[in-house]
Formats: structure tokens, C-alpha cells, sequence
């Protein structure tokens, strides 16, 4: 059984995302895809449409770039959410230059609100250099407190290097 918040984390290209998505198909559950990718140019659409597809039928799909804290309330308990991904959600909030504290508490209330089990992707950023500008210093800062702050209350965390989990937290259903 799933706990009511789960974090999978990783680098970029990982399996973190296919790897979340097994917990999801797995929990036997009603699935829930919170999306928070914004398809602007034809690369990214092309990414989506392959997602979606990889994905299969059976999944509500909700679009929530910058708000899926409040998608979050409208979730049944028999249903389980992945959430892919907060480092996109984060990204979308820093072009947009929102409130980041607002909206990380109003992601994190929607979370501990929420009925059903939710596993949250999230990028690790940690591990590689200092950025050479302020935006992408800003960035990893605040990917890294939000990836902290999502560990610290999920009941499970896995890593996911080149397609293979590692448990940090908790135990695997």
C-alpha cells in the first residue's frame, strides 16, 4: 500500500518518471496524471504526446502547470496521483517570477489535503555544478529546499539512477 505522499527523485533522463508511474498502475487504484509540463514549442509537444502514449489508456490526465495544489481538493480517495513533476511546476513559477513561498505552501497544503495517495517526481539538482547565473542559482536553491521539504513529510522516497530504484525512506508496496 501506498503512504499518503511518496517522492521519487533523480536526474534528468533517470526512469524516475516510468519508475513512478509502475507505483501508480501497480496501487490498483483509479489513476490521476497531474500534469505541470507547458508545451510551448514543438519539442516539448512532441515529448507530451510520447508521455502520453508510453503512459496508455486508463489515466485521467489534469493540466495544472502552476496550481496543482488546488487540482489536488478535487481528488477521490479511491484514485492515486502522480504528480510529474515538481521541478516543472518550479520552473513554471520562476518564468512566471511568482510568489515562490505562496506557491510552494499552497502545493504543499494541497498535498497533505488530499484524500488519495500521491507520488510526486522531482529532479534531484544537487549534483552538479554551481550555475554560472543567478536564475539557475536561484533555481537549484529552491529545487533543493522544496526536494527537502517533499522528503521530509513523504512516507517513501526513492532515488531512481539509470532505471533502477534505490529506497531512501520508507519501504516499496
Amino acid at each position: 500500500m501506498l503512504p499518503e505522499l511518496t517522492l521519487v527523485i533523480g536526474g534528468a533522463a533517470s526512469g524516475k518518471s516510468t519508475f513512478a508511474e509502475s507505483l501508480v498502475v501497480q496501487s490498483g487504484q483509479n489513476r490521476v496524471y497531474l500534469a505541470t509540463a507547458q508545451a510551448f514549442d514543438e519539442e516539448m509537444q512532441a515529448k507530451v504526446a510520447r508521455h502520453r502514449q508510453m503512459r496508455g489508456d486508463g489515466w485521467q490526465t489534469i493540466e495544472a502547470p502552476l496550481d496543482p495544489g488546488s487540482a489536488l481538493h478535487d481528488i477521490a480517495a479511491d484514485q492515486v496521483v502522480l504528480l510529474d513533476c515538481a521541478t516543472m511546476w518550479l520552473s513554471n513559477h520562476l518564468l512566471a517570477e511568482s510568489d515562490l513561498e505562496q506557491a510552494r505552501d499552497t502545493l504543499l497544503a494541497g498535498l497533505a489535503g488530499c484524500p488519495a495517495p500521491v507520488i510526486v517526481v522531482s529532479n534531484e539538482v544537487g549534483l552538479s555544478v554551481v550555475p554560472e547565473n543567478p536564475l539557475a542559482r536561484r533555481f537549484r536553491e529552491a529545487q533543493g529546499r522544496l526536494n527537502q521539504t517533499l522528503a521530509a513529510r513523504a512516507g517513501l522516497v526513492v532515488n531512481v539512477v539509470a532505471g533502477l530504484p534505490q529506497v531512501l525512506k520508507g519501504h516499496l508496496p
